[in-house]
């Protein structure tokens, strides 16, 4: 299944029927669409970003509603690739510049994860969600179908 196929249902019809998303899933990928290139949040960042839900709202949110949103910035806390998707998200972090740590033998396919410590992204940099500006949210549902990056 592409990243882009439609899979979300919006009160028993697919987004792209009814034009709406959720209103917690709206502020989830505007968060999400705000993050800079190269930086990355967790789940449990934007959680608290938001200050309502967890890690696996947000993940809920970004596998059902996040296919066309950069989904490769909202990441787990260990820094390890969305199972599944690495050769993907290895791409776009690589052509962003987000810092990566190079796997050891050890690891499994010796896949790289992100250098939390370099690459997480706290919002404060004067760009991104709360500074005032549009994050991206502005007529979403028209322009973003459902997605999922699980």
């Amino acid at each position: 299944m592409s990243m882009e196929e439609p899979v979300g249902e919006t009160a028993g019809k697919p987004v792209g029927e009814t034009g709406e998303l959720p209103e917690y899933a709206e502020r989830v990928l505007d968060v999400a669409d705000a993050i800079p290139p190269g930086r990355v949040m967790t789940y449990g960042d934007v959680a608290e970003w938001l200050g309502e839900g967890g890690p696996r709202q947000v993940g809920r949110v970004m596998a059902l509603y996040g296919g066309t949103a950069p989904w490769w910035r909202v990441v787990r806390a260990d820094g390890t690739l969305l199972p599944g998707h690495e050769l993907r998200a290895l791409g776009h972090y690589r052509e962003e510049g987000t810092p990566l740590r190079t796997a050891g033998p050890a690891a499994e396919g010796h896949v790289p994860k992100i250098d939390m410590r370099r690459a997480r992204w706290d919002g404060g940099t004067g760009e991104g969600p709360g500074t005032g500006g549009d994050a991206g949210g502005a007529g979403r549902a028209a322009d973003r179908g459902a997605g999922t990056h699980t």
